[in-house]
């Protein structure tokens, strides 16, 4: 997801008077500023670096979700709305499937020693923000099998 991208939708929220809308991408947008000023690019905010904040985000509504009361429905209704926004913008992970034909076919060498941490470990330097971890650690499981 390109920065300018999430400003153009912000300005549209705000001009639909979309205040959920605008409060989640505006989130996104300032914690995309955040992660660039402390990597020091603060003019030059690279896609990569978007992705990684918005996918940042995403598992922090989740968890959100997850640890809401049930008697609070007001509260985890707000909490989903705001995941279902943030994930329109989230880059697409890879499936299980998807993962495993990369696996074999990239790290081969990696899988014929067996051990499932050196395998997670070269693993998850290719995939890390294409597939989900724990995609990956299950996919990886399997063939350690």
């Amino acid at each position: 997801m390109e920065f300018t991208t999430l400003q153009k939708d912000m300005v549209a929220a705000m001009k639909a008077k979309d205040k959920v809308r605008k409060e989640a991408i505006s989130s996104l947008i300032s914690a995309a500023k955040k992660v660039a000023i402390d990597e020091g690019c603060r003019d030059d905010i690279k896609e990569e670096m978007v992705n990684k904040v918005i996918l940042k985000e995403l598992k922090t509504v989740k968890e959100q979700i997850d640890t809401c009361p049930a008697e609070r429905a007001e509260l985890r209704q707000e909490y989903q709305t705001r995941y279902d926004i943030i994930s329109e913008y989230a880059p697409q992970m890879m499936s299980a499937e998807e993962v495993k034909a990369c696996i074999q076919e990239k790290f081969a060498e990696v899988l014929a020693i067996g051990n499932k941490g050196q395998i997670m470990k070269a693993v998850m330097g290719e995939l890390k923000g294409k597939a989900d971890g724990k995609v990956i650690n299950q996919v990886v499981g399997e063939l350690c099998k």
